[in-house]
């Protein structure tokens, strides 16, 4: 984790490395706030670190690392209200809002940073990529609310897509990182593991970049993390009209909440998504439904016998399709 500690000043990162110890698999977050103790979120809960207050002039020095000194090259990030730095780690950030406009123009007088800390798990798809293939892979939309896991499910089912798995043989992966959160590039090389066919476009605006990977990758299926407006639902279509499976995600907490949306509408009128993985609201990473395209729940989690490395390349070895 040593791109995130390099961001503290001293004496903070030595502290912030005390109080953590050998539990950085298990941290989720790290909130620094001007003035308040520091927050530290973790799967089993909450802690703070009471005898740590930042200062003004620590969070100067927090957001000059993010920037190498440079607010102007984070124009368009302070804009979005988050920072991504290498490992995939999303910084989110709150303060004084300057508006143009009425449109959001630049956060600035930061005083709340949200460290999210990005975790490569291996095997997090292990249980459901069989639900999502029958006779080919199936549009699919992985639903959860924030922290539920949803990235790191897309980032392990990328890699089982791309290389293959059981006697299902590896795909054409086109991935459109614009959050630069599922392949945790450093100048375009993903630094997580997204399987040996998987092509990436990094920091590109979903909508546009999905076109851009058809045209210029021809990818079997497109991937695509945290989908929201009515462009990006467009964009979708085109994909799926173009012949292209598309697996992606949403923040939401069950199915009939998205369906509501009105940006979802066209996909819902259409059919577009034969499968749903909803994942647990208060468990990270944990599966709760996998639903078929009439609403049928039909996920059975299989035991898992063998070693995850030797389970993702046995042509012997495979699991019931999703068929019932």
């Amino acid at each position: 984790m040593e791109e995130i500690i390099k961001l503290f000043p001293n004496p903070i990162n030595k502290l912030i490395i005390h109080e953590i110890g050998n539990r950085w698999t298990s941290l989720q977050e790290i909130r620094f706030r001007i003035s308040r103790p520091v927050e530290l979120i973790f799967d089993s809960g909450i802690e703070w670190i009471n005898r740590l207050y930042p200062t003004e002039d620590d969070g100067i020095h927090l957001l000059n690392q993010l920037s190498q000194f440079s607010l102007y090259r984070l124009e368009e990030e302070l804009r979005e209200g988050f920072i991504t730095i290498e490992g995939g780690h999303r910084i989110g950030l709150s303060g004084r809002v300057n508006t143009e406009n009425g449109c959001v123009k630049a956060i600035k007088n930061i005083s709340s940073f949200n460290i999210r800390i990005a975790k490569e798990k291996i095997g997090a798809a292990r249980s459901v990529i069989p639900f999502l293939y029958d006779e080919g892979y199936q549009n699919t939309l992985i639903i959860g609310p924030p922290q539920s896991g949803k990235t790191t499910l897309l980032r392990d089912t990328t890699r089982l897509i791309s290389s293959g798995w059981g006697k299902v043989l590896a795909q054409k992966t086109g991935v459109i990182d614009e959050r630069s959160e599922i392949g945790g590039s450093i100048r375009g090389i993903p630094q997580h593991d997204l399987g040996i066919r998987t092509d990436l476009l990094d920091a590109c605006p979903k909508a546009e970049g999905m076109m851009m990977m058809i045209r210029s990758m021809s990818p079997e299926v497109l991937v695509v993390d945290e989908i929201g407006g009515e462009e990006d639902v467009k964009a979708l279509m085109e994909a799926v009209h173009a012949g292209v499976q598309v697996i992606c995600t949403v923040h939401g907490h069950t199915l009939d909440e998205i369906r509501r949306r009105p940006s979802f509408l066209p996909l819902f009128q259409q059919q577009t998504f034969r499968r749903f993985i909803v994942l647990e609201r208060h468990s990270a990473g944990i599966v709760r439904q996998v639903l078929n395209n009439t609403g049928e729940n039909i996920y059975r989690k299989p035991g898992s016998g063998k070693d995850e490395v030797d389970w993702g390349y046995d042509s012997s070895y495979s699991y019931k399709l999703g068929r019932d």
